[in-house]
C-alpha cells in the first residue's frame, strides 16, 4: 500500500460573537486545524489531523514541504518505520519540535486510519479493543468567564443533556473563581462531577487557595495551574490539598509523559492525539501510564477526526479516562466538515463510530469553504 500523495490542508472558522468564550488564554475568536490527507497507489484514503497550534498555515507548510517527500514512495502500512524516519529527521536532530510533533500526529493518526479501512475494520478494533460506551465531560471551549447566573445555566443544560461530569474555566481572581465553582456544585448537586481548568492562568499562591476550595467542592480535577513546563511550580504546589493535577495536552512525546511519572506530582494526564505524537506515541504514552498506575483522559481537538480517534483509543484502554466532548457552539469545523457526529448519551457516554479506521468521513467539497484566517486565535 504505497503512499503516492501527502497534502496538508489548513483550515479555520471565525466563532460568532455570541458563542465567544474568554478563558485563562484571551476570548476565543476563531477555530483553526489542519487537516492530512493521504492517498495510497490503490486510492484508498486516510485522513488525519494536526493540531493547528496557533499557526496552522505554518503547521500545513511543514507538512508538505517536508514531511511529504519523507513518505511519498514509502508504504503506508510500515506506520512505525515512517514514524521513526520523521522522529530522526524532524525531532530528534535540528527539527521544529512542537511544530513537528503536532505534524507527526496528524500523519501517523492518517495512517491508523488506513490501516482500518485497508482491514475492514474500525480503529479500536485494528487496536485490539472492543466497542465501549466511554464516560464523557462537557468540556471545549465552554463555561467560560461571564456573569455566574449565565454559567449556572450553562452547566444546567449540560446537565439536562445528559452529561454527568463537566469543565469550568478558572483563571479570573481566586474569589471569584471558588464563588462560580460553589454555585454551580449547588445548582448541581453531587451527582455531577465537576472539574477544573485554569489554563496556566494561576500563580502558586492563588493555585494553594482554590485548591483547598475544591478539597471541599469535591472536584475532580485541577489543570494545568501553570504552564506545563514549570515543573517546579507543580512539585511546589503538591502539598496543599488533596484534588488530582492534570496536564498533558501541551506535552508532546512520551518523554515529556516520563518526567510527570518520574515527579509523581501530576496524576490525572491528559495527551492529545493531535500533538503528543499520534496514535503511536499515545500507545506508549498509554504503557508508562499502566505501569504508574495512572488513568488517561484525552484532550480533544478541533475536528471530528480527533473526536474518532480518541473515541477508538480510549476503547482500546483497559482502564480508559473521560472523553473530552467538545461542548463549545460555533465550531464549524467539528460540525460541518466530518460525518457522523458523536453524541452523548442518557448516561453521559460515548461510543466510537463503527465504521472502518476512524469511522468518519470528511466532506472535501466543504474544505474552501474554510480559508485560513491569518492573526490571532485568542484575544
Amino acid at each position: 500500500m504505497k503512499i503516492t500523495q501527502l497534502e496538508a490542508y489548513a483550515v479555520s472558522c471565525p466563532v460568532p460573537p455570541a458563542a465567544q468564550v474568554s478563558l485563562g488564554i484571551g476570548r476565543t475568536l476563531k477555530r483553526d486545524a489542519v487537516l492530512l490527507k493521504v492517498i495510497t497507489e490503490s486510492g484508498l484514503i486516510g485522513w488525519g489531523e494536526a493540531h493547528a497550534g496557533r499557526a496552522p498555515s505554518v503547521i500545513a507548510e511543514l507538512i508538505n514541504a517536508t514531511l511529504a517527500p519523507l513518505v511519498v514512495g514509502e508504504s503506508a502500512s510500515d506506520i512505525q518505520g515512517l514514524w521513526t524516519r520523521i522522529y530522526r529527521l524532524q525531532l530528534a536532530s535540528h527539527g521544529t519540535g512542537a511544530a513537528a510533533a503536532m505534524a507527526l500526529s496528524g500523519l501517523d493518526m492518517a495512517l491508523w486510519d488506513l490501516r482500518g479501512k485497508a482491514a475492514g475494520k474500525p480503529l479500536y478494533e485494528v487496536l485490539g479493543g472492543t466497542r465501549q460506551a466511554l464516560r464523557a465531560y462537557a468540556g471545549g471551549i465552554s463555561f467560560g468567564y461571564g456573569p455566574t447566573e449565565q454559567l449556572v445555566d450553562e452547566a444546567l443544560g449540560a446537565q439536562s443533556a445528559g452529561y454527568r461530569a463537566l469543565k469550568l474555566r478558572l483563571g479570573m481572581d481566586r474569589l471569584t473563581d471558588v464563588a462560580r465553582l460553589q454555585a454551580v456544585r449547588a445548582a448541581l448537586g453531587p451527582t455531577v462531577e465537576l472539574l477544573t481548568d485554569a489554563n496556566c492562568a494561576y500563580s502558586l499562591e492563588d493555585a494553594r487557595y482554590v485548591r483547598a476550595a475544591l478539597d471541599e467542592l469535591g472536584a475532580g480535577w485541577l489543570e494545568e495551574p501553570f504552564s506545563a513546563h514549570d515543573f517546579l511550580a507543580y512539585r511546589a504546589l503538591a502539598p496543599h490539598g488533596r484534588t488530582p493535577l492534570a496536564a498533558g495536552e501541551n506535552h508532546f512525546l512520551v518523554e515529556a509523559f516520563e518526567r510527570l511519572a518520574d515527579d509523581g506530582v501530576v496524576r490525572v494526564w491528559q495527551p492529545d492525539l493531535s500533538k503528543c505524537g499520534g496514535i503511536s506515541e499515545a500507545l506508549r504514552i498509554a504503557a508508562v501510564a499502566q505501569v504508574h498506575g495512572i488513568q488517561l483522559h484525552l484532550h480533544t481537538s478541533v475536528t471530528g477526526l480527533n473526536v474518532a480517534a480518541s473515541l477508538h483509543f480510549l476503547s482500546a484502554l483497559s482502564n480508559p479516562g473521560y472523553f473530552e466532548a467538545d461542548y463549545s457552539t460555533g465550531n464549524r469545523l467539528r460540525t460541518h466538515l466530518c460525518a457522523p457526529l458523536s453524541e452523548v448519551s442518557e448516561a453521559g457516554n460515548f461510543l466510537p463510530p463503527t465504521g472502518p479506521g476512524l469511522g468518519v468521513s470528511i466532506d472535501e467539497a466543504q474544505l474552501s469553504d474554510y480559508p485560513v484566517l491569518r492573526g490571532v486565535g485568542y484575544r
